[in-house]
């Protein structure tokens, strides 16, 4: 496994002779001179790391360099390995002296097996990611990325949260924390101070580099993919928030909605439309089995629990309003002017996933959002309330119910400026398929937070951009039946998937994903997992088997 800098897409016969070259002038002009240990190619020691400078000239982005402010062994049992490694925390110091720092950390085993994996964050981020955890969606009987013997690594994006976590949105405020975050420029700033660490510690680079993450996470898979193509081997985007700036006008306006007398649907609500979706839907794959394989042809019309004269009667039955809410939440949004990411609409919820009541933070939440935003409305809406306070209005004081996102008024360019760096919508990943990059897209049929209906409109413009020969060779995109957002709390079918293996040997071995299966931990039922836009169909035999099903379209 070659220890060289990336040399993806140069031809065999002289690729040996410049990756030496080139390594040869990375490490004398960026890098210095290799650490004593390099010819061994053990791991490194932790003294030899702690207060390491980061020079800004090793990162490709603008700062003012970085330096690593502790080192540490650490022993930990991941996954059932014992891993020792080396726990590296670092901050990359900004341009601008009012920007916060990205702070980052990277656990560099022992026992290396010459591969990286950077993770994604998640919401508006703000913390650094558990560098031990796994890939998203992953098979938790599989060992993780770091007890697997990788170097792993990720940040905190270039900003710190404060007690809401992952709903904090104050650092929008700042211009190059915003970039950091919005336009994902953290990422490259993170992956290079890694490599920069990475080749000091060992005295050579990763034959193979990895990213994974899910919903913001996915989005900066996606990112990473788009924006610099030859910087990973292979990608896990797992319900990616790709349009970011699309969806948050689509949570605008469910925010309006929702806000309005009688119009929120509490959690027996939630509960009685996500039971009636299923009971419309469940045997159209073939089986009655509470998961619903064919999400795309899943179809409700909620006037069928109108309430009498369109009055709340109770936890039996939809008033007028809310069944206005319910339409709102599952129709496109289509927005009546341009935003310079040229996003128009944004394709709303299926009735499975917002409505489910059993994680009803995620969805609509337990109580109607209002002014000030309860900390019980839905993650979404909060979401949005933070973007209006700190990225579009720069007012912490503003009442985000005041701003109607289909006619925004006085806010219109702001709103399309930041469409420019949060709707990460370039379909053309030629370039990172044309370096050998593998992209893998995941996404559970019954998200609540992400619409999966937005992750299939992006493959559909990957394959019309690319086209459907080169997508196959590069792309897989995977909805699975059941899943959730992140399969948090009590799912119809908790799909796990083992996609870092899979990624493994379609990037090292060239064997592409054939006839994978998706496991749900809880019960050890089975599902294939189709390539889109097919779905599982039941067959014949043992309902919980996966050989039961055959990809339908």
């Amino acid at each position: 496994m070659s220890q060289a800098p990336r040399t993806r897409g140069i031809p065999n016969p002289i690729r040996a002779g410049l990756a030496l070259a080139v390594a040869s002038v990375s490490a004398a002009v960026v890098l210095g001179p290799a650490p004593s240990h390099a010819a061994t190619g053990t791991a490194p020691t932790c003294a030899e790391l702690a207060g390491r400078q980061i020079p800004a000239s090793a990162i490709s982005l603008p700062t003012t360099g970085g330096r690593v402010e502790s080192a540490t062994s650490v022993t930990q049992v991941v996954s059932g390995v014992t891993v020792e490694y080396c726990r590296v925390d670092a901050a990359l110091f900004p341009v601008d002296p009012a920007a916060p720092n990205i702070k980052l950390r990277i656990g560099m085993p022992t026992e290396w097996n010459r591969k990286a994996m950077m993770f994604g964050g998640g919401g508006y981020n703000g913390t650094i990611p558990d560098i031990a955890m796994n890939v998203p969606l992953g098979r938790a009987d599989q060992p993780t990325p770091l007890a697997r013997g990788y170097v792993t690594f990720a940040s905190d994006s270039g900003h710190q949260a404060g007690p809401t976590g992952s709903l904090d949105g104050s650092f929008g405020v700042n211009d190059e924390a915003l970039r950091n975050f919005a336009a994902g420029d953290a990422l490259k700033k993170t992956r290079d101070a890694a490599m920069f660490l990475i080749r000091h510690g060992y005295g050579s680079r990763p034959g193979q580099i990895y990213f994974a993450g899910g919903s913001t996470g996915g989005r900066e898979a996606l990112v990473v993919a788009q924006r610099w193509p030859d910087a990973f081997d292979g990608v896990i985007s797992a319900y990616p928030a790709w349009n970011n700036a699309a969806e948050i006008i689509y949570l605008g306006y469910l925010t309006q909605v929702m806000s309005r007398p009688g119009a929120f649907l509490g959690p027996e609500k939630q509960g009685l439309l996500y039971n009636s979706a299923v009971a419309a839907c469940d045997g159209r794959d073939g089986l009655q089995d509470n998961i619903v394989s064919n999400a795309d042809g899943c179809e409700l019309d909620p006037r069928v629990l109108r309430c009498p004269d369109g009055v709340d009667a109770g936890p039996t039955c939809l008033s007028d309003a809310q069944i206005t809410s319910v339409v709102a939440a599952s129709k496109p949004l289509r927005w009546p002017y341009r935003i310079a990411s040229g996003e128009r609409e944004y394709p709303g919820f299926p009735f499975l996933s917002g409505a489910d009541m059993r994680t009803p933070f995620l969805g609509f939440g337990t109580t109607a959002p209002a002014n000030p935003m309860p900390a019980t409305a839905g993650y979404g809406l909060q979401f949005w309330d933070q973007w209006v306070k700190y990225f579009l209005t720069r007012d912490p004081g503003f009442n985000s119910l005041d701003i109607d996102p289909r006619r925004p008024g006085k806010w219109l360019p702001r709103i399309s400026y930041l469409s420019t760096i949060q709707d990460r919508n370039n379909s053309d990943l030629r370039p990172f398929m044309r370096s050998g990059g593998k992209l893998l897209l995941l996404h559970g049929a019954a998200d609540e937070l992400v619409s999966h209906r937005s992750t299939s409109d992006y493959y559909q413009r990957v394959r019309a951009t690319a086209g459907p020969g080169q997508t196959q060779k590069s792309v897989r995109y995977y909805l699975i039946p059941g899943v959730n957002h992140a399969n948090v709390g009590p799912v119809a079918f908790a799909g796990t998937w083992d996609s870092l293996t899979a990624l493994e040997q379609w990037v090292e071995d060239g064997r592409s994903p054939a006839k994978p299966v998706a496991i749900d931990g809880r019960s050890g039922i089975t599902r294939p997992l189709c390539d889109y836009p097919l779905w599982p169909r039941y067959r014949s035999g043992d309902p919980g088997s996966a050989q039961s099903f055959v990809c339908s379209r």
